[in-house]
């Protein structure tokens, strides 16, 4: 009997936690259907005072949005808001998957009684429901909606149908309340295709929404259109189109600053791409400085891969504070012992990583930068040598840099020499190159050199800062007297002075 009532005591505590977890579940899918509901009204109100930053405060929220979706919040919100229009209804639930039907009518029975733990939520009219999905904004945020679920549920075939015919509604609207969510629905218009290895078939479509977007004003939409064209050729490795794309077209100054870090880091690739190692440095550090620091981090990640290859192109060793970082520690290992190879100019080890990292670098795209650093690795070799010997012959320095012959050591020398690597001289006659007197830094331009970059940019984040000030309309000239009150003000003041004057005439 003990037996019998401890496993009927255990089938009881199964079952209670079971229903609390569908309690919970149901009361978390009410809260996220309550959300999206707000965030709806505020479209809404959006297009009725034609102000587009109710639309990007609902954008920013779309993250967190997406991480809670679940089939049962989207045919209920597809239940809701499509009930006067039954053939989207069913096409949205075909997307969607549904499983069953007896949910699509939980929303619209109010006799139903709520659960207990559950909130009782207000229900809109069916009128204000059909105006709310009638707003081309609200039908296209919750086809988004569906998009973002089948992606995040690795449905690629009917996300690319669902893509299809979001651009195609898309497509046929002119509203600038439509810019912002358009933009946003470019960009995962895009990475379905990317998901489904069919990136080249938009191109020409990317160009034309491009040409209208520039002709429209619509500085979010030209910001998206121009990365994800960068991004589509970057990806088939076609540099010079995309070079030719970046001198015929504008980005906007007005676009978002997760835009900007996009362009730039595409920009950086091309320029080093193209031995702008300078300018792709420059490209590459603002990049990472206008990402968020807090999240994005395959894209710091991917941004850092390139930036540590350009400084190691430049001659310079990237900063260790960036490989200790944890959320870069793993992905950067690679770079990190790369990096300590270059530093030593160990040839040897150069080839070592080379061989070990060679398909992780393919697959990240820095081999072809990569392979040029053999050179770089052969000058901080010399670097350490002129430091360490002061007289060496040819034959020993290609010995302990692994070169084939000691002619072949005499050239890299003098080219080092040349380029101003090390301070020497060449004895050709007997064979040796003879190290100079090492020479105060601060009698160099070095010093002036290091200065006029650091001044160049704090005046250039300046410059960025107030571009990016913003004013509230009509605020700056509430204190401003109007040209009626100056004049009234002048002649009181005068009035006053000749007052004053009378009374030092009668003293």
């Amino acid at each position: 009997m003990v037996e019998l009532n401890d496993v009927e005591m255990k089938e009881a505590d199964t079952a209670t936690t079971t229903s609390n977890t569908t309690a919970t579940s149901k009361d978390a899918n009410t809260l996220t259907l309550d959300d999206i509901k707000e965030q709806i009204r505020t479209i809404e109100k959006a297009v009725n005072s034609k102000e587009p930053r109710y639309i990007l405060r609902v954008l920013r929220a779309l993250a967190s949005t997406r991480k809670r979706l679940s089939e049962d919040i989207i045919r209920r919100l597809i239940s809701f808001y499509y009930g006067s229009n039954p053939s989207e209804k069913e096409i949205l639930l075909g997307f969607a998957h549904s499983a069953s039907q007896s949910m699509d009518v939980d929303m619209e029975k109010p006799s139903t009684p709520t659960p207990a733990g559950e909130k009782h939520t207000t229900s809109r009219p069916q009128t204000s429901r059909t105006r709310a999905a009638a707003l081309p904004e609200v039908d296209l945020y919750i086809h988004l909606l569906v998009l973002l679920y089948l992606i995040d549920r690795n449905s690629l075939k009917s996300a690319l149908d669902c893509a299809k015919r979001l651009m195609d509604k898309t497509s046929v609207l002119n509203r600038r309340t439509l810019d912002l969510l358009a933009a946003k629905c470019y960009f995962y218009y895009a990475r379905i295709f990317e998901l489904n290895n069919m990136l080249d078939t938009i191109r020409p479509f990317l160009h034309s929404r491009l040409r209208t977007a520039t002709l429209r004003s619509d500085f979010e939409g030209t910001a998206v259109l121009i990365n994800l064209l960068l991004r589509n050729y970057l990806h088939y490795n076609l540099y010079s189109q995309a070079q030719k794309l970046v001198l015929k077209s504008v980005f906007p100054d007005h676009a978002s600053n997760n835009e900007w870090a996009r362009y730039l880091y595409y920009l950086g690739r091309i320029r080093a791409m193209q031995l702008e190692y300078t300018k792709a440095h420059q490209h590459l550090l603002t990049a990472i400085r206008k990402a968020p620091q807090q999240t994005a981090i395959g894209f710091r990640q991917n941004a850092h891969k390139f930036l540590i290859t350009v400084e190691l192109l430049l001659g310079d060793i990237p900063d260790k504070a960036a490989f200790e970082n944890p959320q870069l520690k793993r992905s950067l290992d690679p770079y990190y012992q790369l990096t300590l190879a270059v530093r030593a100019g160990d040839l040897s080890r150069f080839k070592e990583v080379l061989e070990v990292f060679s398909e992780r670098f393919q697959q990240e795209k820095t081999w072809s930068l990569i392979i040029r650093l053999r050179h770089n690795v052969i000058k901080a070799g010399i670097k350490m040598i002129s430091l360490s010997y002061a007289k060496i012959s040819f034959s020993d320095v290609a010995q302990k840099l692994q070169l084939d012959s000691p002619e072949d050591a005499e050239y890299i020398v003098a080219k080092a020499i040349r380029d101003g690597v090390i301070e020497a001289t060449i004895n050709h006659d007997q064979g040796y190159v003879q190290s100079r007197e090492i020479v105060d830094v601060y009698t160099t331009r070095e010093p002036m050199s290091a200065f006029h970059q650091r001044i160049e940019f704090c005046l250039k984040v300046h410059n960025e800062a107030v571009k990016a000030m913003r004013y509230p309309p009509k605020k700056y000239n509430e204190d401003l007297e109007t040209a009626q009150e100056r004049r009234e003000r002048e002649q009181e003041e005068l009035e006053y002075a000749k007052e004053m004057a009378d009374d030092e005439d009668d003293f």
